[in-house]
């Protein structure tokens, strides 16, 4: 019988806490991508992302101790720790941060299950989407923001993205219902104006047509 010896988020900490810098390293690989891409798909800005996410570990280095286990898993704490430095960024930063031009590779992985593929036709219509998408939650106000990206798209659980946000559950879910309108609102409208931009286009050629 094969015996699971891969260790935990919290023995990881334990062993950190003792000493250990291979556990920090461990909890580093293991926890570093999931961070970066909730960066990314807060603030839009690849640099902050990284800055945040290397913020994270310095922050648990310091202040390992704060974590406590009875209020939610070790991952939901590093989730708290990259949303608080996130917002402190966009604030001082706002006018600075620059949307990326081209998804982050991981975050359209999760976004292509919205469509689907096979050819490069839908390839086109996938990556319109995505960044539709994407762009439809950068727009999102921060608090609708937040839950959008931490239960739709890292698929955490209504308590974790709770225990992460320091927030209630129902919180939580009543802002997530909130937020998934404002999208189907946002990518509607965006929607009907390239419909809109595309007849007055074909419209125009029909004229120049006929002139």
């Amino acid at each position: 019988m094969t015996v699971n010896t891969t260790p935990s988020d919290d023995e990881l900490l334990r062993l950190m806490r003792a000493g250990d810098e291979d556990a920090l390293t461990t909890l580093y690989r293991r926890r570093h991508a999931g961070l970066y891409r909730f960066a990314l798909q807060m603030s839009g800005s690849q640099s902050l992302a990284e800055d945040v996410t290397q913020e994270v570990f310095m922050v648990l280095m310091r202040e390992a101790d704060h974590y406590d286990a009875t209020r939610g898993p070790l991952q939901a704490y590093l989730y708290g720790i990259a949303r608080n430095q996130v917002l402190r960024r966009l604030e001082r930063d706002r006018p600075f941060v620059q949307i990326v031009d081209e998804a982050d590779e991981a975050e359209s992985a999760t976004s292509e299950r919205l469509v689907a593929h096979g050819d490069p036709l839908c390839d086109l219509l996938r990556n319109e989407m995505i960044e539709s998408v994407r762009q439809a939650v950068l727009a999102l106000p921060s608090h609708y923001r937040e839950v959008v990206v931490l239960c739709d798209l890292h698929e955490m659980s209504y308590a974790e993205a709770a225990a992460a946000l320091s927030c209630a559950v129902g919180t939580v879910r009543s802002r997530l219902h909130r937020a998934r309108s404002l999208l189907i609102e946002r990518l509607r409208a965006a929607r009907a104006q390239e419909k809109e931009t595309e007849a007055g286009s074909n419209l125009l050629n029909t004229a120049r047509c006929f002139a």
